[in-house]
């Protein structure tokens, strides 16, 4: 007898006793009527005999069969392929799983079929739709009411309950701008879509003072951060944001339309900007929020922009 159909019987037989035992000992062959475990059973049995049959054929036809058929025309260092013809039943097998894999992912699972994942998103704009009906004209009053709520689930880890940034860590929302929030915009430039566009603040390479034809100074960047970040009182630092920064944020400060943001104050606009787009400044980076609906952005806004007038 072949060894390699010995040692296939010794498999089997190993398999099968050790199955035996595992199921056996473990109650699992099944009282009278108990179909399930014994076609289980049955199944483990079938599975053995069949692998190890399969396996044996093959490792047999290596060691005995012998190449045969035309050889193509290219070769690879001298290792030449046969030309043989695509076996039918691995056609349809391919073809047959292209066409279920597209129905499958069209119009089985995922794309038309039910997840609690859909429903959930469905139930959640539903309630979002009927959360903005009922809260779309509120007065200020409910509206700030509403914008505190929020801020504290979104805002106060960073912010602070007080709204004031926690020694530093985020900034102070009482006060528009802080001074060294200021001189690192000027210094590197901006380009946090405060704008509703991506449209930059040049760094201090391209801020040209009208006033002396140059371009701006250390010392007036100190002076001019001093006096935005001082709500534009003062004479100090007066002349350096006529000549540098009024011709886009305006005399007053409070901006231009698509050209400049408001410095001058905590608008809701800006607020919502802010928001929306997240903001990269002296302290860190701030992200953008993304699960707020539009009525819970206004109260934010409203609320948040309130801070700096109490």
């Amino acid at each position: 007898m072949n060894k390699t159909v010995l040692a296939a019987i010794i498999v089997v037989i190993a398999m099968l006793g050790f199955t035996y035992v595992a199921v056996g000992s473990a109650g699992g062959m099944g009282g009278e009527g108990d179909w399930v475990n014994k076609l289980a059973v049955l199944g483990a049995v079938v599975l053995v005999i069949v692998t190890t049959f399969v396996v044996t054929k093959y490792v047999r036809q290596m060691q005995n069969d012998t190449a045969s058929g035309k050889l193509a025309d290219e070769n690879w260092d001298g290792i030449g392929e046969y030309k043989n013809e695509l076996p039918l039943g691995w056609a349809v097998i391919f073809l047959g799983s292209v066409i279920w894999a597209i129905w499958y992912f069209l119009a089985g699972y995922p794309v038309n079929a039910y997840s609690q994942i859909g429903e959930y998103n469905e139930e959640v704009a539903a309630h979002d739709a009927k959360f903005e009906a009922q809260f779309a004209n509120m007065d200020d009053a409910t509206l700030n009411a509403m914008g505190e709520s929020i801020f504290i689930v979104q805002c106060a880890p960073c912010h602070g309950l007080q709204a004031d940034g926690m020694a530093g860590k985020a900034a102070d929302l009482h006060v528009r701008l802080a001074e060294k929030s200021v001189k690192v915009a000027i210094v590197n430039g901006s380009n946090n879509n405060l704008l509703g566009t991506s449209m930059p603040m040049p760094d201090r390479n391209g801020l040209m003072n009208a006033n002396t034809n140059a371009l701006i100074t250390d010392a007036e960047i100190d002076a001019v951060s001093a006096y935005v970040a001082g709500g534009l009182k003062g004479t100090a630092g007066a002349d350096v944001f006529a000549g540098t920064c009024a011709a886009c944020h305006g005399a007053d400060g409070k901006g231009m339309e698509m050209v400049a943001p408001n410095i001058a104050e905590m608008s809701p606009a800006m607020v919502d900007m802010v928001l929306k787009h997240g903001k990269k400044g002296a302290i860190g980076a701030m992200p953008a929020f993304t699960n707020l609906t539009e009525v819970q952005f206004k109260a934010l806004d409203a609320y948040v922009s309130s801070l700096s007038k109490k």
